[in-house]
């Protein structure tokens, strides 16, 4: 009897979640298919998946940076994400070189919201774009994909605290590296 108690406590949590969903996807028709805009800043930690050496490896060091993002939402299902990254502290300098390593990235992708209940919007997005490297690892673009997702929190009117933000970024150079790393910060909406 003891063993079954954590399989229902699982189903009954399953089972809520279409109810809770179904009801937090009414909006008011006054907010529904009108396009808003929104620009925040963020703070990020990235690791880097290079170490210098030539080879796709965990740094010794993780990257801290900041970031901006810009959110296109042109209908409930229908946004678009804009960010850009620069991760220039704590950067690890390889035994032999007089440089770091550090990643700046811009992508723009697609980003589509689970639920909207009571202010809590988590979400998905994929994006696209390139990246550069400070130091001599990296000479020019290179491009990238993220996969991730996050958390919005919407604190005031006008204010949106992105609680959390993780991506899992692939980078197409050789080696192919694959950095991850989140990001927290702080939107506001123009209109």
């Amino acid at each position: 009897m003891e063993t079954k108690r954590p399989a229902l406590a699982f189903l009954l949590v399953v089972f809520s979640f279409p109810a809770l969903s179904s009801h937090a996807q009414v909006a008011p028709t006054a907010y529904q298919g009108q396009f808003s805009l929104s620009a925040g800043a963020e703070g990020s930690m990235f690791q880097p998946d290079y170490a210098g050496a030539g080879v796709a490896e965990t740094s010794p060091n993780r990257l801290y940076g900041v970031g901006t993002y810009v959110d296109a939402r042109f209908t409930r299902w229908v946004q678009i994400e804009a960010e850009g990254h620069w991760l220039r502290f704590n950067e690890y300098v390889p035994p032999g070189s007089t440089q770091g390593i550090g990643e700046n990235t811009y992508m723009i992708g697609p980003r589509v919201p689970i639920v909207d209940w009571h202010g809590l919007e988590p979400y998905g997005k994929v994006l696209f774009g390139w990246g550069s490297g400070t130091g001599n690892w990296l000479t020019g673009h290179a491009g990238n994909f993220a996969y991730g997702g996050g958390l919005d929190y919407r604190w005031k009117h006008r204010l949106t605290i992105r609680a959390v933000d993780f991506e899992y970024q692939q980078w197409r150079v050789k080696p192919t590296l694959w950095p991850y790393g989140g990001s927290v910060g702080l939107s506001y909406t123009i209109f």
